[in-house]
């Protein structure tokens, strides 16, 4: 058999154990391993550790700030690292709300962006996948800024 029928038949079974992983995992235990990473991603920030900012990063991960989204782990680290040049983080996140389907591959976690005197200025959105090797990764990230609540009449 060809070396390349023995990669995709290896591709193959860490995709299945990976997923059958997430299958027979209890939903909270999922819901607690997405938003232990939230919290870890975010910490990234507070320690100014952009290299483990990166890490957590899918390389076909979409973050949609501005006019356009930035597309791919490269793009996304090239328009954040200037958030990691000053010694003190220009703003922080946690988790508020997690969800994780039911298939247990995919989560969503949104909560409160602080400013760095802990006023609350935003709301961050993130759909994370569940990679072959266990670990959550983020593909889609959006952000947006704190509104006032309003009546309809």
């Amino acid at each position: 058999m060809p070396a390349s029928k023995y990669l995709v038949i290896g591709c193959l079974g860490l995709l299945l154990a990976g997923n059958a992983v997430a299958q027979e995992a209890d939903p909270a235990q999922l819901i607690q391993q997405v938003e232990n990473t939230e919290r870890a991603f975010a910490a990234t920030m507070a320690d100014r550790d952009f290299d483990a900012f990166t890490a957590f990063l899918s390389d076909e991960a979409i973050f949609f700030a501005g006019e356009r989204p930035l597309t791919g782990k490269q793009q996304i680290a090239d328009a954040w690292k200037p958030f990691f040049q000053d010694p003190a983080a220009p703003f922080s996140w946690e988790p508020k709300t997690v969800v994780v389907l039911e298939s247990g591959t995919l989560a969503l976690s949104s909560g409160p962006v602080f400013d760095p005197g802990g006023t609350h200025v935003g709301t961050f959105n993130s759909i994370w996948r569940l990679a072959p090797d266990g670990r959550w990764q983020i593909i889609f990230d959006k952000g947006s800024d704190v509104c006032q609540e309003t009546t309809r009449e």
